[in-house]
């Protein structure tokens, strides 16, 4: 065989080894690509996505969307190909796979762990809505959690009324593990509680809760600060009564980025008027009960998504503003926001046709 066809045979060859390699070869990372968005103050699957009885609603127009990414399951593994293929699209971003699914967590895990951050995101686009129409909202301290083979494990439960500490009243999650921190290893830390099933039957029969519990636990070491540091095993939280009923009907979707967008369609729907003023604003941001606006992952993946879909605004948390603006959409304006009232002084801007002045996001 001449030396010359011996030498492109052997190139061809490496060429189809290195090709069936790529397809292959897994690699250590997943995909982000923009996902589906929805209307909050419409439909989805047949459904209102925000329910609102015992309060007058009003009829309104316009969009105020969430945006989703979608993310490779955490089973699924990158071939090379498909990798160079990802980081060469520009609506997709490859990233370590450990950046999605962080200590090999599980895909029924990761799924868990969204519906609860997208439940809690609901609970506090419900108070930070109603705190920006003035509407009171009763809130208190329970226990969100209990770790498994914990102190507290048997002795506390998921939505018991957490009262006091040792007598120290408790208004705040964050005051719960401070009175416990107090403590050494071993020590007892006694607490007051109303139990979840008595606070249950209180609000069903909208009476003030009557029977309180006091339940002593010995407290154990943590794994951290060299096992120095007391803990009982349990994760504070904040439960709330509504004055009415709010319901965020929108399956599939988990996480905690929408909470901003439920929390204008709420404040939209109680209010005459349309917020948006007719325009197509999409947007995306965590938000506490406090209406502070947080920032999320997949910035870019939600414009591109936002946009292909019609929008014109897009809500952007403060904090996502600069990698946001690197590569905005044409045709999307992205309007900076720290807290529920910026958006809502927005949309004002909005609806009344003065956008000269509407806080933009600039790239650093």
């Amino acid at each position: 065989m001449p030396r010359r066809t011996a030498t492109m045979l052997a190139s061809t060859l490496m060429l189809i080894a290195l090709l069936c390699a790529g397809v292959f070869l897994p690699v250590p990372y997943s995909e982000m690509s923009p996902g589906p968005t929805v209307n909050t103050l419409g439909d989805h699957d047949g459904e209102p996505v925000l329910h609102i009885e015992g309060r007058k609603t009003y009829p309104t127009d316009g969009h105020l969307n969430m945006t989703t990414v979608r993310v490779t399951s955490a089973d699924y593994r990158m071939n090379l190909v498909e990798a160079v293929y990802g980081w060469l699209a520009h609506d997709n971003k490859v990233v370590p796979h450990d950046t999605l699914y962080p200590d090999g967590k599980t895909e029924e895990e990761s799924t868990q762990e969204n519906a609860e951050e997208f439940s809690q995101s609901q609970e506090s686009a419900k108070v930070a809505a109603l705190k920006a129409l003035d509407v009171p909202v009763k809130s208190w301290v329970i226990v969100a959690s209990v770790v498994k083979g914990s102190p507290a494990e048997g002795k506390l439960h998921a939505g018991d009324v957490i009262k006091s500490v040792d007598g120290s009243a408790v208004r705040k999650p964050a005051d719960v593990a401070e009175l416990v921190t107090e403590h050494k290893p071993g020590d007892d830390v006694e607490f007051t509680i109303v139990p979840a099933k008595e606070q249950a039957a209180a609000e069903k029969e909208n009476r003030t809760p009557t029977r309180t519990e006091k339940v002593t636990i010995t407290t154990a070491a943590s794994d951290d600060a060299g096992g120095k540091r007391a803990i009982v095993g349990i994760a504070a939280g904040t439960d709330h009564t509504f004055p009415f009923s709010i319901d965020i009907k929108l399956a599939d979707v988990g996480g905690p980025s929408a909470g901003l967008m439920f929390a204008l369609g709420i404040y939209d729907k109680l209010t005459p008027g349309s917020l948006t003023g007719g325009a197509f604003v999409a947007g995306t941001g965590t938000i506490d009960d406090a209406g502070k606006v947080g920032p999320i992952g997949g910035i870019q993946m939600k414009t591109v998504g936002a946009r292909a879909k019609g929008a014109r605004y897009f809500l952007t948390p403060a904090d996502n503003c600069a990698a946001a603006a690197e590569d905005t959409p044409e045709g999307l304006t992205l309007i900076k926001v720290d807290t529920i009232d910026d958006a809502l002084e927005a949309m004002q801007d909005l609806g009344s046709g003065d956008t000269a002045d509407l806080p933009t996001c600039t790239a650093s």
